[in-house]
């Protein structure tokens, strides 16, 4: 599907979608739990599907209705297929983790984008807990011979995936010794590390953690059945954020200021870009304004390079991302999406390994290859409604985390032509 976004004034209201990283995390202490859990005010998109299916497919009821889903979770039993994760990652690792106390053998297999994403840092940590699990060159397919988790003690590197830590610490109270993990390198992403700990605590286990977030201590416990409630997800409303930093103003519900996910930074940026913004308990307004260039860290908040992207890309002056990265292991390379994207549309643009730098330049129509990947097609209408006539390619990729947000973006004024 393609989508050919025209000049536009934006203005108006919408409601953040829930968050698609607490919905899985809901449903993954909520499997863990013995008995029914509710999760109230999920996300459903493609990835939380993902999740849903392959919960589903080891013996865990899950009833869902628009506002609650149902889960039964404790009695795991054995697939009789494959466990397919699609092109959720996180679905992927944390299942890898699962699968470790799932009686039999599970073969977690993965879309085409998710198969070329790293899960051997994982495979390797679980192993040193005692697992029987296998990956080639450190990619999916994974297989996991599970039924008994020993723990002890794992090392595994932080500034890969923090997904990773998250596997680890989802399936630690449930080892026989506890579990110690040690990260060999610093923790990228610690907010969301920091969520998984929330969400576990909403469930009834207490996990220690080193003030640096580089060393944890899991005793053995037991999850309990909960009533879990999904915040709004500040990732995919960053880019509503961002529109009403260039248009006539826009107002975001459903976003909790105290939220504990990493992209709640989008608002900093915003204010150190010369945007309005307003805060509320639960709605944030943003106006627009002239923006200036922005120089900022992103390794906390890595989903956010393209959005901020696109905002430097109307500003004035150079702005400078580093941290960056990770940003090449997510459903595309992002920094080289987010480079061939700019450029096309006559935005000067120096690449680095871990730097991007881009320069606010005259704007001008182009063909915006998505790479199959929701954050750039979303990022790349916002430039849209400035441009005009700007096509994204496999729009339909916004599917995987926000399924409304084509419609939404018409709603609030948004001029668009959707073709397939």
């Amino acid at each position: 599907m393609k989508v050919t976004v025209e000049r536009s004034e934006i203005r108006g209201r919408m409601i953040a979608p829930p968050s698609k990283s607490y919905t899985i995390r809901g449903l993954m202490c909520a499997a863990l739990a013995c008995g029914e859990s509710q999760i109230t005010r999920p996300l459903w998109a493609d990835d939380t599907e993902a999740a849903a299916r392959v919960l589903g497919n080891i013996g865990v009821g899950v009833e869902r209705t628009k506002e609650h889903w149902r889960v039964n979770g404790g009695d795991f039993k054995s697939p009789v297929a494959d466990l397919y994760c699609g092109d959720s990652a996180a679905t992927l690792r944390f299942m890898t983790a699962i699968g470790s106390i799932v009686p039999g053998r599970c073969r977690l297999t993965a879309g085409a984008s998710l198969a070329r994403r790293p899960v051997g840092p994982l495979v390797t940590a679980l192993q040193q807990l005692g697992v029987d699990c296998s990956s080639k060159d450190g990619l999916a397919p994974v297989l996991v011979n599970g039924g008994r988790l020993r723990g002890g003690e794992a090392e595994l590197p932080g500034d890969v995936s923090s997904q990773f830590v998250s596997a680890l610490l989802l399936v630690s109270p449930l080892a026989e010794e506890g579990m110690r993990i040690r990260l060999t390198s610093p923790l990228e992403s610690k907010p969301y590390v920091s969520m998984t700990l929330d969400c576990m605590a909403k469930f009834g286990v207490k996990a220690e953690s080193s003030v640096k977030m580089d060393n944890f201590y899991i005793s053995k416990q037991a999850y309990h059945p909960a009533s879990y409630e999904v915040g709004g997800d500040w990732s995919s409303a960053a880019c509503f954020l961002a529109l009403g930093a260039v248009s006539g103003g826009m107002e975001v519900e459903n976003l909790s200021p105290q939220s504990l996910q990493s992209d709640r930074v989008m608002l900093e940026f915003l204010r150190r870009m010369g945007a309005e913004v307003d805060v509320f308990p639960n709605t944030i307004k943003v106006k627009g304004s002239k923006l200036k260039a922005l120089r900022a860290d992103l390794s906390d908040s890595i989903d956010l390079l393209p959005t901020v992207a696109v905002l430097a890309a109307v500003a004035e002056g150079t702005s400078e991302f580093e941290g960056i990265g990770r940003a090449r292991l997510k459903e595309s390379d992002r920094v080289a999406a987010v480079r061939e994207g700019l450029e096309r549309m006559g935005v000067k643009v120096a690449e680095e390994k871990n730097r991007l730098s881009i320069t606010g330049s005259k704007l001008k129509s182009a063909a915006i290859d998505s790479h199959d990947d929701h954050r750039i097609a979303m990022a790349f209408s916002v430039l849209g409604t400035l441009a005009g006539n700007t096509v994204i390619n496999g729009a339909e990729c916004v599917n995987k985390t926000f399924p409304e947000f084509w419609a939404i973006l018409r709603n609030i004024g948004g001029r668009l032509k959707i073709n397939g």
